[in-house]
């Protein structure tokens, strides 16, 4: 019998002494998170929830870690975050992504790379299904390999900010990336991943009073388990509730077979 592990991560603001002062306040995350493991665990999987202090990128790899120790051959992660999503330069030219740019998770003490998410799939055994939904802006190729400013209703890192960051950050950034793509390298894999995000990269995702737009859609086609389509049909579904300004990607790395992707979404 498989085994399944979710992780969910809900931040509704981030430690202002590390972001320059800005704590990012949000509305609904922590809900998304508590929502995402309800369905996780009536599916039948073990699940972690990580909120707002404790959504640091120590405890998020750790978490990752210890599952990628446990996951075997047929076994599935699910990995959800509800939170910031922010972009920086790569002036590296470690990566190949045609807008210059790594997506991050804007996890409680710093931004996560989109280059260290698959970093942490890439340690999951062959075989292994890995399920990612991500409910926070510039989020439609957050696993890839290598409004206004400061309208609280989008989940998103302020452009001035984000610039203020990385001027601050480039260095400890640069390295990171080299390190990054020398892992890569020496792997030479990508992990059968899948992906169903809140938005485009060049998009940003609403916040809300109760969830976020993307968690709020998901749960609407979700309709308490009566949904009895694949990962496809719930891509579609749920991009049919959002307005055109948001709009919900599907993104794969590896191979995943269409056993895979013809599974009803949280099946263990």
């Amino acid at each position: 019998m498989a085994t399944g592990l979710s992780l969910h991560v809900g931040l509704n603001e981030v430690d202002p002494g590390r972001y320059e002062g800005w704590s990012g306040t949000l509305n609904a995350c922590e809900n998304d998170a508590h929502d995402m493991a309800r369905i996780a665990r009536t599916a039948g999987f073990e699940s972690t929830v990580l909120l707002t202090p404790d959504g640091t990128v120590a405890n998020v790899t750790s978490v990752l870690g210890e599952a990628a120790g446990r996951l075997g051959a047929g076994d599935i992660l699910l990995f959800t975050y509800s939170g910031h999503g922010g972009q920086v330069p790569d002036e590296t030219g470690t990566d190949a992504e045609p807008d210059a740019l790594d997506e991050t998770l804007v996890l409680y003490d710093r931004q996560f790379l989109d280059d260290e998410v698959q970093r942490a799939f890439r340690a999951f055994a062959d075989d292994v299904r890995i399920v990612a939904l991500l409910d926070c802006c510039h989020s439609g190729s957050s696993i890839e390999i290598p409004g206004g400013a400061d309208d609280d209703r989008g989940r998103y890192l302020p452009e001035p900010r984000q610039r203020q960051l990385y001027e601050r950050d480039r260095v400890f950034l640069d390295e990171l990336r080299r390190s990054l793509a020398g892992d890569a390298a020496a792997d030479g894999t990508a992990p059968d991943a899948l992906l169903v995000s809140a938005c485009q990269d060049n998009q940003t995702a609403a916040d809300g009073d109760v969830n976020g737009a993307f968690t709020e859609a998901l749960l609407q086609v979700w309709d308490g388990g009566a949904f009895q389509g694949g990962y496809r049909e719930f891509h579609r579904a749920i991009q049919r509730r959002l307005p055109p300004s948001q709009s919900p990607n599907l993104y794969l790395t590896g191979s995943p077979g269409p056993d895979f992707l013809n599974q009803r979404p949280f099946t263990v």
